[in-house]
């Protein structure tokens, strides 16, 4: 069964676009969103793709992913059938060690957002944060973009962060 661990983290500054290999723009939407799983359609680019996500386990830091390329056309019908609101972000991939870390900054509702996030092959590996890197919020699920969806982060009250 195919598992995604990942950390995630805010991010302090925007000194991560200097460090960018590069970017693309992402759509997402939600078909499915609740008790922990999600059925989502994303739109990377010209590229489409559709992905189911199990419930992370209680640190927030695996869950079941399972994503396949879907043809643009299809993507975009299938972004009809999507629960209200739409996560729109520039996705930055930067090098950092071994690993590479995938800066989102979110526009839209969720405009002033900016989170990092490293994919591990463990819970335990080690990997070198950028100094970019800020409060860790693994395991919040307010920085699920599924949560995101329904709560933005322009709603949020300054001392809920």
């Amino acid at each position: 069964m195919p598992l995604e661990i990942e950390r995630k983290f805010l991010v302090l500054d925007d000194s991560y676009k200097n460090l960018a290999t590069s970017s693309s723009h992402i759509k997402q939407g939600y078909i499915y969103s609740g008790k922990g799983k999600t059925i989502r359609v994303r739109i990377r680019d010209e590229r489409g793709y559709l992905t189911i996500k199990g419930p992370s386990d209680k640190a927030g830091l695996c869950r079941y992913e399972w994503e396949k390329e879907v043809d643009l056309h299809d993507a975009e019908e299938l972004m009809r059938l999507c629960e209200p609101g739409i996560i729109d972000k520039t996705r930055y991939i930067i090098p950092s060690g071994k690993h590479t870390f995938e800066v989102d900054e979110f526009f839209g509702e969720n405009q002033g957002l900016v989170m990092a996030e490293v994919e591990l092959v463990s819970e335990e590996e080690p990997f070198e944060k950028p100094p970019f890197i800020g409060k860790e919020v693994t395991g919040d699920r307010r920085y699920y973009n599924s949560h995101l969806r329904e709560n933005p982060y322009s709603r949020w009250k300054k001392n809920d962060e």
